[in-house]
């Protein structure tokens, strides 16, 4: 045995999967300072990992749904890193990456944490290639509804921004320049892989300049926030435009002052209870849902 990895198709001895028969072209690994697993080093720092993930041109998908979402959108995997027991449940993608000559590795779950940091629950990562990025002005063309993030930083209300978009009709998603990474490992779980699926990509400079990007391509631009002239979300639901971008802000301060007076109006959502706003992600969702287009859910369905 060479380098913390067992030799191909041989079973895990000395482990607690020593009973495991891996299948063909599936590496068994014992130590998580192995230099083929750096892009799996420290996924809990994420400072550490804001930076180097766009540096290396790879995001880190996890649990079978998620992979599978983001094979199926057409994004290339780097390698495979899990536990034993999801080699039968992702026999068909092992069995793929072997065909493609992607690595899969796997491992008990002490090496694997020592590795990433945290206890893989969901028991399978894949190290996916960045995609490209379209242009903006591909994004708007033929889109009637837009989300835009300004400068949200938690990754959990990305990702719960991303699945709203993908159930309520959004047609493209723009983040500005210090949102936070969609493609970041907790954005990406919590939107369950819809950052698949909703066509997304950075709009820059912003805010100079951006809103009138928006409006040079015929949309209404509403700037959700607080402000004094405000028109009620019902308001603006019951005589929407064709074609509307929705401006929502980073959570504490909302949207900056630049970006309030350059869009069309200010929407407000009104509140009881004495409370004056929602979270981000929450907002998000009420306002997908009153502006959806056609006024009903895509589909036909409605879950939650």
């Amino acid at each position: 045995m060479t380098g913390g990895v067992a030799p191909t198709g041989s079973s895990p001895i000395g482990s607690t999967a020593a009973a495991v028969d891996l299948p063909a072209g599936v590496e068994w690994i014992t130590d998580p300072g192995d230099p083929r697993l750096a892009d799996y080093v420290s996924l809990t720092d994420v400072a550490l990992r804001r930076r180097t993930e766009p540096e290396r041109g790879l995001y880190v998908a996890e649990s079978e749904k998620v992979i599978r979402r983001a094979l199926a959108a057409g994004h290339r995997p780097r390698s495979f890193l899990m536990a034993a027991r999801w080699l039968t449940d992702l026999a068909d993608v092992v069995a793929q990456a072997r065909v493609g000559g992607i690595p899969v590795y796997a491992g008990d779950h002490d090496v694997i944490e020592t590795l990433t940091g945290f206890h893989l629950h969901r028991g399978a990562l894949a190290a996916m290639q960045r995609p490209v990025l379209p242009p903006v002005g591909e994004l708007l063309a033929g889109a009637r509804r837009v989300l835009v993030l300004e400068d949200i930083v938690d990754h959990t209300n990305v990702g719960a921004c991303f699945r709203s978009a993908a159930a309520l009709g959004v047609d493209a998603v723009l983040v500005t320049p210090r949102c936070a990474d969609p493609l970041y490992r907790r954005s990406v779980r919590v939107s369950m892989g819809t950052v698949f699926q909703v066509p997304w990509t950075r709009i820059e400079p912003w805010p100079r300049g951006g809103p009138e990007v928006l409006r040079e391509q015929g949309f209404t631009v509403a700037a959700f926030a607080l402000a004094d002239d405000a028109v009620t979300l019902d308001a603006l639901a019951a005589d929407p435009p064709e074609r509307l971008a929705l401006v929502l802000g980073t959570e504490g301060d909302g949207l900056t002052r630049h970006t309030i007076a350059a869009a069309d109006l200010a929407v407000r959502i009104p509140m009881a209870g004495g409370v004056d706003s929602l979270n981000v992600a929450a907002a998000c969702a009420v306002a997908l849902w009153a502006l959806r287009p056609g006024g009903s859910a895509p589909g036909g369905a409605a879950t939650v």
